[in-house]
């Protein structure tokens, strides 16, 4: 069951993988922020209004309500993770004991730190205007590092003992968010990793869940109907 909140305000854009981190997480708690739809096409984020809540100009942002006093606004997809996983405790999405704990945020942190930055607008906007690139040469950029990280993180699931239906046992947790957040992102740009069996076993398990149903991109606001 959802229960809408006028707690959390979340500043997010229809297809970009670190916002549908938060709204699974948000789903899988339970909690239903309000959105603001920040345009990322039209360079919202770069607009005056929006450097003041994120001087990076990232998305998403995320602003807490609680007991009627606005905080500072919070950014970094895993750290608004973390936030919501302290802040509504059940179900968990960290594991009980300390060591699974550090394999679900390294395997995260895999795709979330290691592999998504290189492939964001900004990284994409230098490299067409300072590197020399163009269209091919921006999608063998992002078939490269969406390949080398999901490999990696395929090798770890199949060699660990820790995964089960899901990443880390047989619960969604961070892990598993952080997954579906690239898998989700790399259809929209129509591009496939081959001999990732595991990771594409577990990414079916996710989605026969409605927290993780609910988030896909196309299902946003500001979603054309038919994403390019």
């Amino acid at each position: 069951m959802t229960v809408e909140t006028a707690r959390f305000e979340l500043f997010s854009f229809w297809r970009t993988s670190a916002t549908y981190r938060v709204r699974v997480a948000f789903n899988l708690k339970g909690v239903a922020p309000r959105e603001h739809n920040v345009d990322l096409d039209a360079a919202e984020q770069r607009s005056a209004a929006f450097l003041k809540i994120n001087p990076m100009g990232a998305i998403p942002a995320l602003i807490d309500h609680a007991e009627g006093q606005s905080r500072e606004p919070l950014t970094q997809s895993l750290a608004m993770l973390e936030f919501l996983e302290e802040t509504y405790p059940q179900p968990p999405l960290l594991p009980a004991d300390a060591h699974g704990r550090a394999r679900v945020r390294s395997l995260a942190c895999l795709l979330a730190a290691d592999t998504h930055p290189l492939i964001v607008p900004r990284v994409k906007k230098y490299l067409m205007s300072k590197g020399g690139f163009d269209d091919a040469a921006w999608r063998d950029w992002q078939t490269h590092w969406f390949t080398l990280g999901l490999h990696a993180f395929e090798q770890r699931l199949v060699s660990e003992s820790g995964t089960g239906r899901f990443c880390h046992g047989d619960t969604p947790t961070l892990a598993d968010i952080c997954l579906a957040s690239i898998l989700v992102v790399m259809r929209v740009f129509k591009i496939e990793v081959a001999d990732i069996p595991t990771a594409k076993r577990i990414m079916a398990n996710c989605e026969q869940l409605d927290a993780f149903i609910k988030a896909e991109p196309r299902r946003q606001a500001g979603a054309p109907s038919e994403a390019s």
